[in-house]
């Protein structure tokens, strides 16, 4: 696909306009989990991945502002000459904003990936050794049933992996195996 971006330049975009490395780190982890659900059905893998880096490109400046919240990535895009529909697959990701309801299964997806992220990160955090590499798949899914452990991580936006076709379970472990790969990144 003609996006007109790559990842470089995604990243500069990331470094310039997202100050905290905490949210800079969700990204990296959501681009990860998004190639991986793009290999595991077969799209593209950059494609998908970029929607992850760049899904909350815009939160530093709209801060808590939800019902702005990628309205101002859409106007960085924009000036970088990134196609519309990319831009709006991002703005589906923000219910309480400006999107559209997902329909496509890179919505899904990016819903999905960029809620489990934090829910791995919280479920590590809580181990000993507060490393990614000892999480395992089973205690990521018996916290996802403790509603009151990483409040923020969307349920109902994570069980939209199963709208694509994945199982909760292997979503689960899917995304656990991602953000291992990228652990040194993360600092996890």
């Amino acid at each position: 696909m003609a996006l007109g971006i790559n990842r470089a330049r995604a990243i500069e975009l990331l470094n310039e306009h997202l100050k905290n490395p905490r949210l800079r780190n969700h990204c990296l982890a959501t681009e990860a989990i998004m190639r991986s659900v793009a290999r595991r059905l077969g799209e593209d893998e950059d494609y998908w991945g970029l929607c992850g880096l760049l899904h909350d490109l815009d939160l530093d400046i709209v801060g808590d502002d939800m019902s702005r919240h990628t309205l101002e990535t859409e106007r960085i895009l924009k000036e970088e000459g990134v196609e519309q529909e990319f831009i709006e697959i991002i703005k589906s990701h923000n219910e309480m904003g400006p999107g559209r309801a997902r329909s496509l299964p890179v919505e899904h997806a990016l819903a999905a990936s960029e809620s489990i992220s934090g829910l791995v990160v919280a479920a590590a955090l809580v181990l000993p050794t507060k490393k990614l590499a000892d999480l395992k798949a089973k205690s990521v899914r018996k916290r996802f049933k403790e509603k009151h452990f990483a409040r923020g991580a969307d349920r109902e936006a994570i069980l939209e992996c199963e709208r694509i076709g994945i199982p909760f379970d292997e979503f689960c472990a899917l995304a656990l195996e991602a953000m291992q790969g990228i652990s040194d990144e993360l600092g996890l």
